[in-house]
């Protein structure tokens, strides 16, 4: 009977999955031949563009950047300590902050040596130092696997890479509460080769001071991944633990999508969304992303990601819904993976369309094509 009961289950599984197949086959078709984008109120095929994944930063924070980049790269770097300094400990503004300061430094970082000297208690400052060198040796060994990296660079970055550790050591004394120096230090972890027992108490130290920091956990995850120290198990798991650890308008829940990433990129990411508790995963970063601040930098690359999984878990409404928003942005993963990304995205939303059974907009509610007020731009 047990035989019996198995073999029904495997073929009524073999069913579902074979119309769920052709299913997916017929949406894509229609999707080539039949999608009219503008029909259903998306942007117009000739208006999407891969040059950029999300919008531009506004005309104010791009003139505030450059002023102070500006300064700085003229000696000048009290308006560069200023910017983060305002952050007060909005740990996640505090770092995206310094993000911007740090990718100023990597274009002339004479100011940053002049900070360091004038105003040695800074942890700003301190921190801002050791990510420059730990960002430095990573340039010099590359971003690809450890086999395919010439010896002599990765000598180099054996050899950079602790300075930077000690510098990130050096700033934690400056500012304890501070969870910027530890960040660094966890970014810096899997390159220094440090076996999960030497990781986790750095872990302890950074989510002391700020439990639910976005970049953190980012760079935490990838420690955990199958290509680090850990495994497709351990790091699903790990980001899995972030939601449902994460505080109502934390961006936190949006690691699972990296983590997804992780898996599809090694072709291990199998049958995780084709359950009930996948697509309640991809429910509950939706609902995230929704409580997120409009102009928040970290919203395409994960709204892109949440479509393509939505897409991939049958949820092609909330795949609607993130295409919607996106709008006419295809330059970010997953649609970058691929040799057109513009027919790549198209593609995708032409399906989120057809198998959402979503209704056309009458005719005359139809914006003309040239009417480009009418997109979210």
């Amino acid at each position: 009977m047990t035989v019996t009961y198995a073999l029904a289950a495997l073929v009524a599984l073999l069913v579902i999955l074979i119309v769920k197949k052709s299913r997916r086959s017929k949406g894509a078709e229609w999707a080539r031949t039949r999608f009219d984008p503008a029909a259903y109120g998306l942007v117009p095929r000739e208006r999407l563009t891969a040059a950029r994944g999300g919008p531009p930063i506004s005309v104010e924070r791009r003139r505030e950047s450059q002023a102070i980049a500006d300064a700085a790269w003229g000696g000048n770097w009290r308006p560069a300590a200023a910017h983060v300094e305002a952050a007060g400990q909005d740990w996640d503004e505090r770092w995206s902050r310094l993000e911007l300061l740090a990718s100023i430094a990597q274009e002339n970082d004479g100011w940053l040596a002049s900070w360091r000297t004038a105003d040695p208690d800074s942890c700003d400052a301190a921190v801002l130092e050791a990510k420059h060198m730990v960002h430095n040796a990573w340039e010099i060994r590359g971003y690809g696997y450890a086999p395919d990296v010439p010896a002599a660079n990765m000598a180099r970055f054996r050899e950079l890479l602790p300075a930077g550790i000690e510098a990130a050591q050096r700033a934690a004394l400056l500012a304890p509460q501070d969870p910027a120096p530890w960040v660094v230090m966890v970014t810096a972890a899997r390159g220094a080769q440090y076996k999960p027992a030497q990781f986790r108490p750095l872990w302890a130290e950074l989510t002391a001071r700020a439990p639910h920091h976005f970049e953190g956990h980012w760079q935490a995850m990838q420690y955990w991944c199958a290509k680090w120290f850990g495994s497709d198990k351990k790091m699903l798991s790990f980001a899995k633990r972030a939601m449902d650890r994460a505080p109502a308008g934390s961006a936190l829940p949006g690691i699972y999508l990296f983590a997804l990433s992780e898996l599809e990129k090694r072709n291990t990411l199998g049958t995780v969304l084709d359950g009930e508790l996948g697509r309640q995963r991809l429910r509950k970063v939706s609902a995230a992303l929704a409580g997120l601040p409009a102009d928040d930098e970290r919203l395409p690359t994960m709204r892109h990601l949440l479509a393509h999984y939505c897409g991939r878990a049958g949820l092609y409404t909330k795949a609607l819904e993130q295409f919607r928003l996106i709008g006419r942005w295809c330059g970010a993963a997953p649609w970058t993976d691929h040799a057109d990304p513009v027919a790549a995205f198209d593609l995708a939303r032409g399906m989120a369309v057809k198998l959402s059974n979503a209704r056309p907009l009458p005719p005359e509610m139809r914006p003309a094509k040239a009417d480009a007020h009418h997109y979210k731009v």
